[in-house]
C-alpha cells in the first residue's frame, strides 16, 4: 500500500484551509516540501486547486487531525483503506502493432526466419505481434501474399527494438544445444606413434642372416680382389 495521500496537492490545500496543523505536518503527510506548503497558504502554489477532503475520503479521522493540532511534533498516519482492489497482473500477449505497420509484419517475419533461424515462433510473436499460423504459413509459403514478400529488418521497420531483438537471439543461443564436432576425416598420427619402435615390425631373422652373409660375402670378395691385384703388380 501506497503511503502517499490521493491528489497529494488538493488534500494539503484543504488541510491548510480547515486544520490548524503546521506546514511541517501537512508537509510530512502529503509529501511535499513545507515551503511548498507555506506557499499553498500564502496562495502562490496551487492556485485554482479545489481542496480535498482527507476525512470523506477515509484517508484521516478527524480524532488524529485533532491530537495532531495539539502536538506539533505528531506526525498524521494515513488509514488503512477498507477497500482492496485486487493487483492488476500485467497482461502478458503479443506486442501491439501500429495500424499503419501491419503490412509491412509478413516481410518482418520473412527476415526473421532467415536471419535468425534459431528463433522461436513465440519469439517471434513478442517480437512483431503476430500469430503462429501466419508464421507457419510465411515459412511454408503459403501466405495468401508470398510471391510479393520481401525480407525486411523489424527494427528498421520501428515494430520491435534493437535491444528486444538481441535479447531473444541471446535466449534462442541459450536455448540451442551444442553442435556435435564434425567428422573432418583422417588426420596425422601423433609423434610417439609414428616414431615408436613397437610399431615397427622386426624383420624375419632367416633373412636378415642371410643379408649379412651376402654382404660380408661381397665385401670379402672385394677385398680378395684388390690383394690380387697388388700381386700382380
Amino acid at each position: 500500500m501506497s503511503n502517499i495521500p490521493l491528489m497529494p496537492k488538493a488534500t494539503a490545500v484543504w488541510l491548510v484551509d480547515n486544520t490548524a496543523l503546521t506546514f511541517e505536518q501537512i508537509g510530512d503527510f502529503c509529501k511535499l516540501h513545507p515551503l511548498e506548503v507555506k506557499g499553498i497558504a500564502d496562495g502562490e502554489v496551487a492556485q485554482g486547486i479545489k481542496g480535498l477532503d482527507p476525512i470523506s475520503t477515509g484517508q484521516l479521522s478527524r480524532d488524529e487531525i485533532t491530537v495532531a493540532e495539539q502536538n506539533p511534533d505528531r506526525r498524521l498516519k494515513l488509514l488503512e483503506s477498507k477497500v482492496r482492489l485486487p493487483e492488476q497482473k500485467k497482461r502478458r500477449g503479443p506486442r501491439y502493432t501500429p495500424v499503419s505497420r501491419r503490412h509491412d509484419r509478413p516481410n518482418a517475419i520473412l527476415w526473421l526466419l532467415r536471419n535468425h533461424a534459431e528463433l522461436k515462433d513465440a519469439q517471434i510473436i513478442r517480437l512483431v505481434g503476430t500469430t503462429k499460423s501466419t508464421i507457419q504459413s510465411i515459412r511454408e509459403r503459403t501466405h495468401w501474399n508470398s510471391a510479393q514478400l520481401s525480407p525486411m529488418d523489424p527494427v528498421t521497420l520501428g515494430l520491435c527494438s534493437q535491444i528486444d531483438l538481441d535479447l531473444e537471439v541471446q535466449r534462442a543461443a541459450k536455448d540451442r544445444p551444442a553442435t556435435a564436432i564434425e567428422d573432418r576425416g583422417a588426420t596425422l598420427l601423433p609423434a610417439d606413434v609414428t616414431t615408436g619402435h613397437d610399431d615397427i615390425e622386426e624383420a624375419p631373422k632367416g633373412r636378415e642372416s642371410l643379408d649379412l652373409e651376402t654382404v660380408f660375402a661381397k665385401l670379402g670378395g672385394s677385398k680378395k680382389n684388390e690383394n690380387e691385384d697388388d700381386d700382380e703388380d
